[in-house]
């Protein structure tokens, strides 16, 4: 069974968000920092969606609904979150995305 994988527009949000962080980060880092940095963190993420597509079950329960769950997207000495619905029998939808040293999805 293979999942279609969409992004609410919030996630795409999200993803923008992490991506201007990292960037801006990485410019303002004395003698300037890894400028890939940012894409490379995108890549990480775009590569965990696409366990969704074969595996979200896999992935842990993020509230009493089964169908409501967590990816955990290592990167770096931390990593990322992703909320996401498995909303039929062939779509997950990601719902929010964000660095799990971030209290809490916004």
């Amino acid at each position: 069974m293979t999942f279609e994988v969409r992004l609410t527009r919030d996630a795409q949000e999200d993803l923008q968000v992490l991506f201007d962080f990292l960037l801006h980060r990485e410019l303002t880092r004395p003698g300037g920092g890894d400028l890939d940095l940012a894409a490379k963190a995108i890549t990480a993420l775009e590569d965990g969606f696409a366990t969704l597509q074969s595996s979200p079950f896999s992935c842990r329960k993020a509230a009493s609904n089964p169908f409501l769950r967590e990816l955990i997207v290592p990167f770096g000495a931390t990593g990322y979150l992703a909320l996401f619905e498995i909303t039929d029998a062939q779509t997950v939808t990601i719902a929010a995305v964000r660095h799990q040293r971030e209290t809490d999805y916004h």
